[in-house]
């Protein structure tokens, strides 16, 4: 397989693995909010929004890269 065949895969995992993050970061930032710090919470909500903005162009991207041509 040439490296050139390796990189929408590789850009595929690098995603999951961004998304995994955003989703440990929310519970933290949940969690955070319950003991009193909604304020901290909301901070890091706003902080990892980029990553809900890009999402959708992310995974396009991936799918025509992954597509045969």
């Amino acid at each position: 397989m040439p490296n050139s065949d390796l990189l929408p895969s590789l850009l595929y995992k690098i995603n999951e693995n961004q998304l995994a993050l955003e989703a440990a970061i929310m519970e933290l930032s949940n969690w955070v909010e319950q003991r009193g710090s909604a304020d901290v919470a909301d901070n890091v909500r706003a902080a990892i929004e980029a990553i809900d903005k890009n999402e959708e162009f992310i995974k396009m991207t991936i799918a025509l890269m992954m597509t045969p041509e």
